[in-house]
């Protein structure tokens, strides 16, 4: 399974690298061994995995057996995410 990013995915990668040291590397390790795959909107998949004291959501899209990053982010709100 290859990792396709699109632009926007990068951007906020590069933003959220700043902030939190979130790695490139750190987001292809959790796209292909995600803690949970949850439904997102609009037939999106969201990979996540408890990182800190929060979440680390990428939100993708399978095509043709890979997974298309659509965006990047951290958020604090587990209780709102995580699927036990």
């Amino acid at each position: 399974m290859d990792i396709i990013w699109t632009g926007h995915a990068r951007d906020r990668q590069k933003e959220w690298h700043k902030k939190l040291g979130i790695t490139e590397e750190e987001v292809e390790k959790l796209l292909k061994n995600p803690a949970q795959i949850v439904p997102g909107d609009r037939g999106v998949l969201v990979a996540q995995v408890r990182s800190g004291n929060g979440l680390l959501r990428v939100p993708f899209v399978n095509v043709e057996g890979n997974r298309k990053v659509v965006t990047i982010y951290w958020t604090s709100r587990v209780e709102k995410y995580w699927k036990e």
